[in-house]
């Protein structure tokens, strides 16, 4: 794993964390933690369907930690944070709307973090002399590249290097995805699809303040797709809706014929709720494209928030286990 993921790379002003009022009445009361030894939290808005407390419940109770995840369904920042001083608190996933107003309340971020501009994952740090810091990273982009990495043959990855990729829509996991693509992957190019430009600006603007937005080509016309080369590796995230409007058929297309070339690749559908089987899977099996399912995006970031948290590495906790218990729930709700 990348070692820069716990490197304390960006300052932030100490203590803002601390100079919020909480929102009474957007802020549930806090759970009962006299029980557990250390407490976790997924901060965010809406997050009833979450995986995230099975998901760490399990590695933590195949290791024999008194730990626990809950759920903090809130739409107050402060509120969240407050839970961050409880003496039991080792860590928190956060979600939307979360992952970019957390930014200033941090004193440091992770040079993920700092590149992608959104946090999905906090921690305290002590150092040497006793003093505390309250630490942010992005686990996205870890997941995005383990989840290419270890479902796709190794000489296809190999290839991905110097070759072109794809990043289909403009919301927040499509820096994670280009960030993914480009440092990790290795791509020399990404193609950006979606149906909104200005979504695509703001994309390609935000990368290119920070070193990766070189190579970026925003694809929106039928004619551009056609003389393009095919891409290597694509991430697919967006909504599994129809398209219905004229730019969302317009945008459908490009896809179509982009995936329709004749050299073939993997395609990581990060959509998995509430089915994997979206529309853009059927396209890209239809079009002999290796689909690999977003929960495998899920798992692989999630471990690399347990490896920060827990101080272990990956082979070290119990994937395997993890992997069948997070399979079966979906296998379920799927029925």
């Amino acid at each position: 794993m990348s070692q820069s993921q716990t490197t304390l790379a960006t300052s932030k002003t100490a203590n803002p964390h601390t100079s919020h009022e909480i929102d009474a009445s957007l802020a549930p009361p806090p759970p009962d933690t006299t029980h557990l030894d250390r407490v976790l939290y997924l901060f965010g808005y809406p997050i009833a369907h979450s995986l995230s407390p099975l998901f760490h419940g399990t590695v933590f109770s195949n290791l024999r930690l008194n730990y626990t995840q809950y759920l903090y369904e809130s739409r107050s920042l402060s509120s969240c944070l407050a839970l961050t001083h409880d003496p039991k608190f080792l860590g928190a996933s956060v979600t939307m709307p979360f992952k970019v107003a957390i930014i200033p309340r941090l004193d440091f971020m992770t040079p993920e973090a700092a590149a992608i501009g959104a946090v999905n994952t906090i921690w305290w740090k002590t150092d040497q002399d006793g003093r505390r810091a309250l630490c942010g990273t992005n686990t996205d982009c870890i997941g995005i590249r383990e989840a290419i990495v270890r479902n796709v043959n190794k000489d296809k990855v190999e290839a991905m290097k110097g070759n072109k990729g794809m990043v289909i829509g403009g919301g927040g996991t499509s820096r994670a995805a280009v960030y993914a693509l480009k440092t990790f992957l290795g791509c020399a190019e990404v193609y950006l699809v979606n149906r909104d430009k200005s979504e695509v600006d703001a994309v390609m603007a935000e990368c290119s303040k920070e070193d990766f937005g070189d190579g970026l080509i925003y694809v929106s016309t039928i004619e551009e797709a056609e003389s393009l080369q095919a891409p290597a590796v694509v991430v697919s995230a967006i909504p599994d809706f129809p398209p219905k409007t004229e730019d969302e058929i317009r945008t459908r297309k490009v896809i179509e014929i982009l995936l329709g070339k004749e050299e073939k690749g993997a395609i990581l559908e990060m959509c998995y709720h509430p089915s994997p089987r979206t529309e853009i899977a059927a396209l890209a099996m239809r079009s002999g494209w290796q689909v690999v399912p977003g929960t495998q995006a899920m798992i692989w970031q999630g471990f690399e928030q347990d490896r920060v948290w827990l101080n272990k590495e990956v082979n070290e906790l119990p994937v395997e286990k993890v992997k069948a218990v997070i399979a079966a729930k979906l296998a379920r709700s799927h029925l």
